[in-house]
Order: structure tokens, then C-alpha cells, then sequence
């Protein structure tokens, strides 16, 4: 008989572990105590090691890729190139995204393979890999492939590369224009900065950076000759998610994939995506019949993980005599690198767009970027994916615009807010805004930081040397659009109960607040609450943690998920206590007979009716 005292005061349980209370964190005990159970603390019987090789050049035409010497060394298991590769039949790496052109034509693929036969274009572009008995072994045989690359001219400027007379990257992509994105009343927005008392100018370099997440990327890959299944443990943020990216590039339906991910030191988008060696390791892994690891380093890792931002820009804000803003726009370009994978084009040109207007009343927007393929690293999505950009160009050409006009900037911000008598507000992305009082979280940031009492703070530090300065915006941030999410909720033998779902913790702290979430709801003892997320086999759907996404998905699924656990429970509960399941009610984690005090606690009853002896059509579990 299980002990169900432990949930009996739901009351207070609820009050204690619900919503918005603060609890211990359910994932700190194995994360800093060192019991965290990252990729490469994996290891499989007879493992191997695979090491990449990789371009030296920039761009070049590969004439010859000689393995001869490096598969006669100690240890090593094999060694491929992208012939080896072809006969596979791999589908290429390919961008999903329906953004389309200003003339509304679908931008050009750039269709990457695993491993590049034909040209390279970019310092890192993987062209073979070895696999031997240790890492040592791996590596030292790919330092003895020799590489035949004849050098051509390379561009890693996207303006530089979009002029006419660059080099060309690809011959079906002209001056390396795969995306030419425009949004916006051209006529409409001319008209506006005609007619402006004053118009601001920004010539503004969001720089190109580098992920260094934690955890380098890392991989595991294993071949089941039994059911012909490709099994990848390796750091992602959603299973399901890559598991048809991988499905997909493998040219397998997805159920002969499965992808196991563990904890997660750091992604921030980089590791949401395939990569090449994912296919190198599982082609490995299939044609020898063991498991094959790879681990990228840190120096490797600059070069094959993607990057962030990379925008040249020009933004503009027109403003009337009372600098009031009648329009925006910006232009310029978005560098995507050598290859378009992912969502790469998007944070360069719709997510900056979707994001420019920002908490300020802007009649109209216009964006105009091209999206260029150069000779560099890839680019991805990476912290906010286009979204602090576009709030920093606003938030400079109204701090600009405030010094030309001689207006205070605070005044400024404030007289062109959206006030919250005009919600709903269609803004000039198109998103509407529902909710908001972006004058009165302003005002509360300038109390809290005594902005008031700045300049006598400046003038102290002056004082002892020191310079002091402070800076104002607003954020405003579209996050990823709404989309359907997994929320099973599953009551185990053991008392526990498990949450299962397709985002994915990789440094946000999933498993307290989604538990909060479900005690809430049903009562359930926050301490029995566990989390899986992790193995595509049991997350068959979902859409993975990206673009702040995760409480709002996974908790709406978790809230909806719990109702109709409390419509089978009503069910269950009137048939054991022998009453018309009309006048059952549920609160506090109980289902009572209204107005008598006999009831029954959620957890006892889900032992109970995995015990059996309900009649014939009643329900059996309350897993949902």
C-alpha cells in the first residue's frame, strides 16, 4: 500500500511550490555537486575516435585529397572524403525557412554537403575525417592526409562580397546575394523622411562573434544493425526536433533515428542545428559496426561551431518639430558565410525587423539587408537571434537623435512610447500588442537606479580619477511565434510523476518552474515531480527551447495537459466513491463528492485505479 500522507495539505503544498514561489532548484543538487552527465562523460564498449579533417584555404578548388599514408598508421579504423560519401546518397544541409526576396522569389540554397568534393570555402570547411582506436591515433593520422587545394580569391566582407567583381562564392548565387530581404511602403516611408523636421543618421557594425559555450560540441554515435537505427547521444536544445533534421539528411524515415541528448553546458542557438560531423560519425559508426566519438576542442570549435550577428548597418529615424517619430529604416547587410543552414538568414533580416520598432510609437518600418555568403564560418542563431540587434539600433538613433535635436533623451523616449490607452497596438512590423506599460517599467528603471542622483555619482568618480557613465533603453523583444508543444504527464508506479516534453533545459533551469507549473495545477507533490526531455524515443514532438519560448509552450501544454488529467480523475473518483461524476470537484489536488467531506487525494488515486477493479469503460490510468 503506497503512503500518500505527504500530499495530503495540497493547500499549503501549493502555496509553498506554486507559481511564482521561490524554491530550491530541483536541478542544482547533480549540477554543482559534479553529477551532471554531459556527452562526453558517455563512453560505449569498443568506442572509437573519430578527428576531422579540415580546409586550410579560405576558398579553393580541391584538386586531390590523398588518405594513403594516414590509413597505414597505428590504430586507425578507416578514413573518408566526400566521394567516400556520395555513394550514401546523404541529402544535402539546406535552410527551411520560407523567406522570400523583395521581387518574391524563395532565397538560394547554398545545399552543403557533409563533406565538400568539389570546392572549400571557408578556413575549417571539413573535407575528410579519420577514425582510429584512440583520439591520438585519430588526430595524428589526419595531420598525414594531404590536401591538393588550389587557392582563389576569398571575401569575408558581405558588402565588400555583394559588390559586382567579387569573388563568387557559388556560380547559382550572382554577387553572393542569396537573400535580398525587404520590408516595408517604400513610397510611403520616402514620403515620411521628406516631410520629417529632422532625420538621424547611424552607420552602425554589430560585430561577428563566436559562441564558447561551456561545453564544446560533442558526439556519440552508434549503428543498431538489428533494426538498421542511427542512435546519436549529443548536446542539442529538442530532441524531436533534430531528430528530423537528421532524419531528413540521413535520407531515413525518423523513426530509424534516435537522438539522445544529457545535460547541456551552454548553446544560446549554436547547438540547435545539424552539423557535418554528425553524418561522418553515424557513416562511421554503420560501416564499422562500433560506436564512434567525436569531440570538438576549443581552437576547432571557433572554426566549425556557428557564429552570431555580423550586421553592417545604416538605420535612419525621421522625427517631426516636437520629435515625435514618423518613420524608420535600416539597410544594409547580414553576413551568412560560406554556408545557409538553420535559421541563419532570419535574425539578419525578419527578426531585426520584427524587433526595430521596439515599445515606441512608429508609424512605419522600413528594412532593407542583403544577406551575402562569404568566405567565414557559418553563421547561426545566437542570443536573441536578431532581437538585441534591432533594439540597439533603435535605442542609438534615439540617443543620437535626442544630442541633434537638443532634446533631453529620456524626454524623448517618453514622448513616443506606446501608452497604454492604445492597446491593442498594430505596430509597423505588423505585430500587434496586446498588453504593456512601457513608460511606467521605464520610470520604475530610472527609480530603482537613482538616475536622478547620476551626475553627482559622476562627479565623485571624477573626482578620484574614475569616469563614470550610464545608459537608458527599452527592450522589446518578438519571441519565437506560438506553436504547438508535447505535454504528457505520465503517474509512474513509484509515486512519482513525469513530465514529458519537447523543450529542452540547456542552462535554463526547466525542471522547477515546470513543476511548479503541474503542482500548481493537480496538487501533485513538487518533490515527485520529474522532468524528460531528453530521448527523442519518448519525445516524439516538439520544437525544442529557442527564441523564449519554453515556459510559455511547455507550460500552456503542461496547464492543458493537466485539465484533462482532472476529467479523467472526476471519472475514476465518481466511480470509486460510487457518485454521478457531475458532482465530483476538484481542488487542491483532491476530488471530492460537493458539499460532503468524503474525498480523495490525486496521488492515492492514480494507485488506485493502477490497482485495478474499476468496471469496464472506466478510465485505467491517469496518464495523459
Amino acid at each position: 500500500m503506497q503512503d500518500f500522507t505527504g500530499s495530503r495539505d495540497n493547500a499549503m503544498a501549493m502555496q509553498k511550490f506554486g507559481v511564482g514561489q521561490p524554491v530550491r532548484r530541483k536541478e542544482d543538487d547533480s549540477l554543482v555537486r559534479g553529477k551532471g552527465r554531459y556527452t562526453d562523460d558517455l563512453q560505449l564498449p569498443g568506442q572509437l575516435h573519430a578527428w576531422i579533417v579540415r580546409s586550410p584555404h579560405a576558398h579553393g578548388v580541391i584538386r586531390n585529397i590523398d588518405t594513403a599514408a594516414a590509413r597505414a598508421m597505428p590504430g586507425v579504423r578507416g578514413v573518408w572524403t566526400g566521394a567516400d560519401l556520395a555513394a550514401a546518397d546523404y541529402q544535402p544541409f539546406s535552410v527551411g525557412m520560407p523567406l522570400k526576396n523583395r521581387d518574391g522569389s524563395p532565397l538560394l540554397q547554398t545545399n552543403r554537403q557533409a563533406l565538400m568534393t568539389d570546392r572549400v570555402r571557408y578556413v575549417g570547411d571539413p573535407v575528410a575525417f579519420v577514425v582510429a582506436d584512440t583520439v591520438a591515433q585519430a588526430r595524428d593520422a589526419a595531420e598525414a592526409v594531404e590536401l591538393d587545394i588550389a587557392p582563389l580569391p576569398a571575401v569575408t566582407s558581405a558588402a565588400e562580397a555583394a559588390q559586382p567583381g567579387a569573388p563568387q562564392l557559388y556560380d547559382h548565387i550572382p554577387n553572393n546575394v542569396a537573400l535580398d530581404y525587404h520590408y516595408g511602403d517604400t513610397a510611403a516611408i520616402d514620403a515620411a523622411f521628406a516631410s520629417a523636421a529632422h532625420v538621424t543618421r547611424l552607420d552602425i557594425e554589430n560585430t561577428r562573434v563566436a559562441v564558447v559555450a561551456m561545453e564544446p560540441r560533442c558526439a556519440l554515435a552508434s549503428f543498431d544493425k538489428k533494426t538498421e537505427r542511427y542512435i546519436l547521444q549529443v548536446p542539442t536544445q529538442g530532441v524531436a526536433g533534430n531528430r528530423a533534421t537528421l532524419a531528413r539528411q540521413l535520407n531515413v524515415p525518423a523513426e530509424k533515428v534516435r537522438i539522445l541528448t544529457g545535460n547541456v553546458g551552454g548553446s544560446f542557438g549554436m547547438k540547435n542545428v545539424s552539423y557535418p560531423e554528425y553524418i561522418c560519425l553515424l557513416h562511421a559508426a554503420k560501416e564499422l559496426g562500433k560506436p564512434v566519438k567525436w569531440l570538438d576542442e576549443r581552437s576547432s570549435s571557433f572554426l566549425s561551431d556557428s557564429h552570431g550577428r555580423a550586421q553592417d548597418i545604416h538605420a535612419e529615424l525621421a522625427l517631426d518639430k516636437d520629435g515625435k517619430f514618423l518613420a524608420v529604416r535600416i539597410s544594409g547587410y547580414g553576413n551568412l558565410g560560406a554556408y545557409i543552414t538553420g535559421v541563419s538568414p532570419s535574425p539578419l533580416s525578419l527578426n531585426t525587423g520584427k524587433n526595430l520598432p521596439s515599445v515606441y510609437r512608429t508609424p512605419l518600418l522600413g528594412v532593407d539587408v542583403k544577406c551575402v555568403v562569404t568566405n567565414t564560418t557559418l553563421m547561426g542563431a545566437y542570443r536573441g537571434a536578431g532581437r538585441p540587434e534591432a533594439n540597439y539600433f533603435m535605442e542609438r538613433l534615439i540617443d543620437r537623435a535626442a544630442d541633434e535635436m537638443g532634446v533631453d533623451r529620456l524626454t524623448l523616449r517618453k514622448r513616443n512610447f506606446i501608452k497604454p490607452s492604445q492597446l491593442p497596438f498594430k505596430a509597423a512590423s505588423g505585430v500587434t500588442y496586446d498588453s504593456g506599460d512601457f513608460q511606467g517599467v521605464f520610470d520604475k528603471a530610472l527609480e530603482i537606479s537613482d538616475h536622478a542622483g547620476f551626475a553627482k555619482r559622476k562627479r565623485e568618480a571624477k573626482k578620484q580619477g574614475k569616469l563614470r557613465g550610464i545608459a537608458v533603453g527599452s527592450y522589446l523583444e518578438v519571441t519565437a511565434p506560438p506553436s504547438p508543444e508535447l505535454g504528457k504527464i505520465t503517474f509512474e508506479p513509484d509515486g512519482t510523476v513525469t513530465i514529458t516534453t519537447g523543450t529542452l533545459d540547456y542552462g535554463q533551469g526547466h525542471a522547477t518552474p515546470f513543476a511548479q507549473v503541474l503542482s500548481e495545477r493537480l496538487g501533485v507533490p513538487f518533490d515527485a515531480i520529474r522532468l524528460q526531455q531528453n530521448d527523442s524515443d519518448l519525445v516524439r514532438m516538439g520544437n525544442g527551447t529557442g527564441g523564449s519560448r519554453s515556459i510559455t509552450a511547455t507550460g500552456q501544454a503542461i496547464v492543458e495537459a493537466s485539465d484533462l488529467v482532472i476529467a479523467k480523475g472526476k471519472s475514476a473518483a465518481a466511480h470509486l466513491m460510487e457518485a454521478s461524476e457531475a458532482d465530483i470537484e476538484f481542488a487542491n489536488g483532491r476530488f471530492t463528492i460537493a458539499g460532503t467531506d468524503r474525498a480523495i487525494d490525486i496521488m492515492e488515486l492514480s494507485w488506485r485505479m493502477r490497482d485495478g477493479g474499476l468496471p469496464e469503460g472506466a478510465p485505467t490510468s491517469l496518464d495523459v
